[in-house]
């Protein structure tokens, strides 16, 4: 007998009147929400406008969901294209299915056509919002826990996941690993690893982000591997698992590349905010130093002035 475990909801849906409340969606949209108040936040910082970011995720975030869907739907084809599936299910987003690969991939072509048309660098972009997509990872994979769905191993543990049978879903009943929040919490560790790194290394034109990606599927690696729900294996391995590692070498070889071609942080981020006269961090930071330096020079004349009163009697 389990003595503790962590509930399930009995529904991941609640009424108002006619109208369903999902608690999968709301997930979705709460993380967006962060992740683009804190992008924002981010992007100021570095020299640019207030609410561009929000403007270009209005290209990114349609294309990140349905490339996390695409994702999911090629990956796991078999749920909804085979014999005693209706192909239909493959457009109900809100009953779960959003892969990261994708909704990153295509989220950034996205954020591509939204950069191009005001004539910003999409790294520099993607540097600002890189811990804010981690934070809204983080919400979103409680989506999973509304959903009762991508759990772990079976488990005594006093944290485990309890999980309700449901046939239709091929769901047994039990307690699991609750893979939604080791996920949830690796990725609030990375949000504040690229927070903390950013301002410790001045990381630029991309690196950021590429951290994000590294750090990432490091946990996604783990994670991916207590799950049992179906998936496609290549050599012993879950696919997922196998992306982790391409993604992975292909962060850090990001990064290294780039700390060699473009070292430093990028001076301008955004040409309409100089324009409009808003400082960029270096300028800032030149601009107090030359504050410092006229007030330490204006302490030393002050000191080396004697006055009158103060001269000693002949």
């Amino acid at each position: 007998m389990d003595l503790a475990y962590i509930p399930s909801p009995s529904s991941g849906v609640i009424y108002l009147g006619p109208i369903p409340l999902r608690g999968y969606a709301f997930c979705i949209i709460i993380g967006v929400f962060v992740a683009v108040w804190l992008g924002g936040r981010r992007w100021v910082a570095r020299g640019g406008r207030v609410g561009t970011v929000a403007d270009i995720a209005v290209w990114a975030v349609p294309f990140g969901l349905v490339g996390g869907r695409l994702y999911h739907v090629i990956t796991d084809y078999e749920l909804y294209f085979t014999d005693g599936r209706n192909w239909v299910d493959a457009f109900k987003i809100w009953e779960g299915g959003l892969g990261i690969w994708g909704a990153v991939a295509l989220g950034g072509v996205g954020a591509w056509i939204g950069c191009r048309r005001r004539g910003i660098p999409l790294p520099a972009y993607a540097d600002a919002i890189a811990p804010g997509i981690a934070f809204a990872q983080a919400i979103g994979r409680w989506g999973n826990w509304f959903n009762q769905e991508l759990y772990g191993k079976a488990t005594t543990l006093p944290w485990g996941l309890k999980i309700d049978a449901d046939a239709d879903a091929g769901r047994v009943a039990g307690t699991y690993h609750p893979t939604f929040l080791y996920e949830s919490l690796w990725c609030v560790g990375v949000a504040v690893l690229v927070i903390w790194a950013d301002r410790r290394f001045k990381l630029g034109h991309g690196r950021a982000f590429a951290l994000y990606v590294a750090a990432y599927t490091v946990g996604r690696f783990w994670t991916e591997y207590l799950r049992v729900d179906d998936a496609h294996h290549v050599l012993g391995m879950r696919l997922n698992n196998w992306t982790s590692i391409v993604v992975f070498i292909g962060a850090v070889v990001y990064m290294v590349l780039s700390a060699k071609r473009a070292p430093g942080r990028e001076t301008v981020v955004e040409p309409a905010a100089v324009e409009d006269g808003a400082d960029t961090p270096e300028s800032a930071e030149s601009a107090e130093s030359a504050e410092n330096a006229e007030g330490t020079k204006a302490a030393k004349d002050t000191d080396t002035t004697v006055s009158p009163e103060a001269e000693p009697s002949k």
